[in-house]
């Protein structure tokens, strides 16, 4: 029974990373203890199937109540704090960088065409990013969206280090999420992003450990051009999405409180990424 309590508070650790900007969901799994296990499970799912499931089931039922927990707080502070909140949460991301970049070089040394990688996908992703808006539009928060952003936060699982919910806000659909996560709005907004987090999972795992195996420096490379990109792309406001940072009205003490929370957000980036290396 202390087992199963202890994987439900693990899994409301990890919806954190479902939720915040700048927090991954895989780098808790690995702090935890438990992101090697999960990846084993969802490589190899038959192997010990019913095992591993009643291992996961706790841990999911701990995630749902931790999201339901945190939405509330999370959006209530976007409401009211956005600039110096959005600061904070692109502090974070760029806390994780250094951990990306000394990741990326584990297997082998990098050279011109790892930071060609990354260069290209920084510029490329940054452009498609910045103008989806005018090509596609601000996303409809509706299933298809939140299926979108069911499979945005697996991949956060899967790949430690990659904090979906910034690509949720530039995409539009972070702050309905979080709405309908704290209105425990199952069939609209939990059975969608569950579907997509299953497809996802399911889809890229096998996918991922094979590139992770095969291709390390070039995949993390491209992670972090994505992930440079998108935490910019969170701190320049964008005509046409509602979720976009505005600085309309903002004053010295906002400023202030931006800077101070950025820096703060530099110190949990790199405290998050030490935690990760110990006990990856």
């Amino acid at each position: 029974m202390t087992s199963w309590i202890a994987r439900l508070i693990k899994g409301m650790i990890i919806a954190l990373g479902f939720i915040l900007p700048g927090v991954s969901g895989g780098v808790l799994a690995a702090i935890l203890g438990i992101y090697e296990r999960l990846i084993g499970f969802l490589a190899n799912i038959r192997k010990d199937f019913k095992e591993n499931l009643l291992f996961f089931v706790p841990v999911g039922i701990g995630g749902i109540l931790g999201i339901a927990l945190f939405s509330y707080p999370v959006e209530y502070l976007l409401a009211h704090y956005q600039v110096p909140v959005l600061w904070g949460f692109a502090g974070a991301i760029i806390g994780t960088v250094p951990s990306l970049l000394k990741e990326s070089t584990q297997k082998s040394k990098r050279d011109s065409l790892d930071w060609a990688w990354l260069i290209g996908t920084f510029i490329i992703s940054g452009l498609l990013l910045y103008f989806l808006n005018d090509l596609v539009g601000t996303l409809p928060a509706g299933f298809a969206s939140f299926v979108l952003a069911g499979a945005l936060i697996a991949l956060g699982i899967l790949v430690p280090g990659l904090s979906p919910s910034n690509l949720l806000l530039i995409l539009g659909i972070y702050t309905p999420m979080l709405n309908g996560f704290k209105s425990l709005d199952l069939f609209g907004t939990f059975l969608p992003i569950a579907i997509g987090g299953v497809l996802a999972m399911v889809a890229f795992s096998k996918a991922m450990d094979f590139a992770l195996k095969n291709y390390h420096s070039r995949v993390y490379h491209f992670i972090i051009g994505i992930v440079l990109s998108s935490t910019i792309l969170i701190l320049v406001p964008q005509a046409g999405n509602k979720e976009a940072i505005s600085y309309a009205g903002a004053g010295v003490l906002t400023w202030i409180s931006a800077l101070v929370l950025f820096i703060l957000g530099i110190w949990l980036g790199l405290w998050m990424s030490k935690l990760e290396e110990k006990y990856k």
